[in-house]
């Protein structure tokens, strides 16, 4: 196990932020995982995944402990469905391009999705339609503070939208070392009424889709819509799509009729950040070398060499202009620390 001092996080976070921490450990075994946690019980901390989900405002003067638990392996299955179980440093996308190679279908419509499996489970990631919980059996979680792995069940989880108990009332105390998901083998229930699938879909021409044209429709789309981190810092979706009452949109549609919203209940709708953050003016903005995506307003850029709180005052000048234009409250999806 390798403890190393003084090093950059650039090249750990997909925003690209240039932030130094004091102590960095890279950690491949539960043993190494167990053993630094024993020797830094007092020391500040810090578990760093694919750093795609996060934004640095400042250098951390802790411990930064780096997950590089590596592994997919197929643990049971039957005619109709496989349970995989994957440990928590392989690549989020990697793993279900692994999964449509061997033709194991649920996950596809979350492709290209950054970050790392140990993480998906903590804000319950999701697109076009399709959350982790869908396909989610349970994940191990080494305790912080007993040094004990437990497993948590869907249903210990409390997944919700971009929620889990890993980011509530179990935030920092545990640490995600994999994770088992129940996948189809045949017979694949395809979501591609979300979104521009359907019509992405059309464009290419396919009428009858498989799993794997499913995926490709969704890196298609993500790819027209979000930047790669690797030519352009960003960590994906800025903000959570907020929830507010039907009588809120309602009122809402008097003086913006053309506002989208997605059935959440009874009693609420789900309205996009990105159209609220395009309404207000903000998308392809820019700040120097910081600002707002031209083709995705919930996406905030780093352009090269900008600092986390300047990205950090830009989303609170967002969050605080929608406050005003439309008395909604957007939340980040991402952690700012």
């Amino acid at each position: 196990m390798k403890v190393l001092k003084n090093i950059s996080l650039k090249p750990y976070n997909s925003f690209g932020i240039d932030v130094l921490a004091n102590t960095f450990a890279p950690i491949s075994s539960i043993s190494d995982l167990k053993q630094i946690l024993l020797e830094n019980r007092e020391n500040k901390k810090l578990i760093l995944g694919g750093g795609s989900n996060m934004l640095l405002t400042q250098d951390f003067d802790g411990l930064i402990i780096k997950i590089d638990l590596k592994g997919i392996q197929v643990i049971d299955e039957n005619n109709d469905w496989v349970y995989v179980e994957v440990q928590a440093g392989e690549n989020w996308h990697e793993f279900v391009l692994w999964c449509l190679n061997k033709n194991y279908g649920g996950l596809e419509n979350l492709s290209l999705i950054p970050g790392n499996v140990g993480t998906a489970p903590i804000q319950n990631i999701g697109a076009y339609g399709v959350e982790l919980k869908d396909n989610f059996i349970s994940c191990e979680a080494l305790d912080i503070s007993t040094l004990k792995l437990n497993t948590f069940t869907l249903k210990d989880c409390q997944f919700g939208y971009r929620s889990s108990i890993f980011k509530n009332e179990g935030k920092g105390k545990y640490i995600i070392t994999s994770v088992i998901f129940k996948l189809s083998k045949n017979d694949h229930k395809l979501h591609i009424d979300y979104g521009a699938i359907t019509s992405e879909l059309e464009k290419m021409q396919i009428t009858t889709p498989t799993i794997q044209d499913v995926s490709k429709a969704v890196i298609s789309i993500r790819q027209q819509k979000l930047p790669d981190p690797k030519l352009i810092g960003n960590s994906g979706s800025f903000f959570k799509n907020p929830i507010i009452t039907k009588s809120h949109y309602e009122t809402l549609l008097k003086n913006f009729s053309t506002m989208p919203s997605y059935p959440v209940s009874d009693t609420e709708v789900k309205v996009p950040a990105g159209w609220l953050i395009e309404q207000a003016g903000f998308k392809g903005k820019r700040f120097g070398n910081y600002g707002v995506h031209k083709n995705q307003a919930l996406v905030l850029v780093n352009y090269g060499g900008a600092k986390g709180s300047d990205i950090l005052e830009l989303a609170t000048l967002i969050q605080k202009t929608i406050k005003k234009l439309f008395n909604v409250s957007i939340e980040p999806e991402v952690n700012i620390l």
